[in-house]
This record gives C-alpha cells, structure tokens and sequence, in this order.
C-alpha cells in the first residue's frame, strides 16, 4: 500500500515548528518522510504571505524545492479552490504553470471540477479524485474524465472515531459502483486520522499521513514532524 506524505497543508505555521512558509524547510520535512517510508508526497505551494498558492512561480519554486529533496519521489499539489476562487483564475493559473507536478488532487464538491482535471490530464499531469461527501462522490460518478483518475482519495473531516468506518465505506461503496478497479486512498483529518489509516490498512487501501492530517501520534502525543507521523504509520502496518 503507498503512504502519502501530506507535508503541510492549509494549516497556518504557527501551529507546528515544522511548518513553514519557507520551501526549503518543508522539502526537508518531505525527505525525512522519505526516509521513514512514504512513497509519494502531497504539498500545497505558499506564496511569500504563507498563503496557498496555484500561482506559477510558486508552484515552481516548491516543485524544484521538494523535488531535489526527494529525487525519483512523486510529488503532487492542491488545486483546492480556497487558492484561487474563481475558476477562470484558477483554469489559467493552471495552465501557465511551467514546472509541472506528478499529480494533482482536485476536489469534485468544488465548481469546475471537471474542468480543472482535464486540463491537467491534457498537461500530462494525473489526477487524484478528492472526494469528501456524498455530493461530491456523485458528481464525480458522471464526470467525463472519472476514468481517467490515478486514484480516488476518500477524505474523511475531523469527526468522531466512531463515525469512521461507516462514513468511509459509504464514500468507497459510492466509488466502488461506478470504478471497479480505481485505487483507493482513505485518509482523516484530526480526530477521524488514525481510525481512517487503520481502515485503510484493514482494506488494503492506500493512505497518507502528515502534518496537513494531524498533529498527534496515535496515542496523542505532539508529534515532531513529518518522519515521527510517517514511522508511527509505517509501524501500525501488521506485517504479513
């Protein structure tokens, strides 16, 4: 199963050291989860203020910042629309990027959805199907590009344990009706973080684990960084 390393996410830097505005910082973040095991790594680009970026410029300074860090490693982006609200914006940053990812999540509950992937697809980029609820799972099912999506990632919010395996499986099942063999890639977010990676683990499913994710080790210790949540994933992997 392959462990994505979400090494920063939207969270604001001041609530984790290992968070930084700065590129260099997180590309090292990204080759110490490397280092631990993760085989592929989801970074949001930052503009100078900190702020997601779908901007060129940035999305090239992080791509060549993180790709020298972790040589041979894929490495995927956001295009989350928080980055760039309107869609032509954000179709035409797109497509002026210059340094291009690997892969790229697009969420299928935001508008234009169908657009943002086929114009990666065209740029030879893959494209990971975000989906977070049944509105989204939906949407997705009658996207003309929903075949051509490396994986679907199955996103769980920061919701109790308990609501875990039900929501997660509903979202698969969804996903499961209308792609049979699309990989899967479940994961949480806070709360909801390790029960999903244990579901996943459970399923056979892919994952991804970091400080976009969580904060906390499984038994709820402030993780160091990125390594730390990545190791103590690797380590919950019964070995078979």
């Amino acid at each position: 199963m392959l462990i994505q390393a979400c090494v920063n996410g939207v969270r604001d830097v001041t609530e984790h050291h290992r968070l930084s505005a700065d590129e260099h910082v997180v590309a090292t973040e990204a080759a110490r989860a490397v280092a631990v095991g993760a085989g592929a790594i989801h970074v949001h680009a930052k503009d100078a203020e900190g702020r997601d970026s779908l901007d060129g410029v940035d999305v090239a300074r992080w791509l060549t910042a993180v790709r020298s860090a972790c040589p041979g490693i894929p490495i995927g982006v956001t295009t989350g629309a928080w980055a760039a609200p309107d869609l032509e914006e954000r179709l035409a940053a797109i497509a002026a990027w210059t340094e291009l990812p690997d892969f790229a999540s697009v969420n299928w509950h935001e508008d234009g959805a169908d657009d943002v992937a086929a114009l990666l697809l065209s740029r030879g980029v893959d494209v990971e199907a975000g989906l977070w609820d049944a509105e989204g799972a939906e949407a997705w099912s009658r996207s003309p590009v929903r075949g051509e999506c490396q994986r679907v990632m199955v996103e769980l919010p920061d919701i109790p344990v308990a609501m875990v395996r039900s929501e997660a499986q509903d979202l698969a099942a969804r996903v499961r009706r209308v792609e049979q063999a699309v990989p899967i890639l479940l994961h949480g977010e806070d709360l909801s973080t390790w029960a999903a990676f244990d579901l996943a683990v459970e399923h056979g499913w892919d994952t991804r684990i970091g400080l976009e994710d969580c904060l906390t080790l499984p038994d709820g210790r402030h993780a160091s960084g990125n390594a730390a949540l990545v190791r103590a994933a690797v380590e919950r992997i019964p070995v078979r």
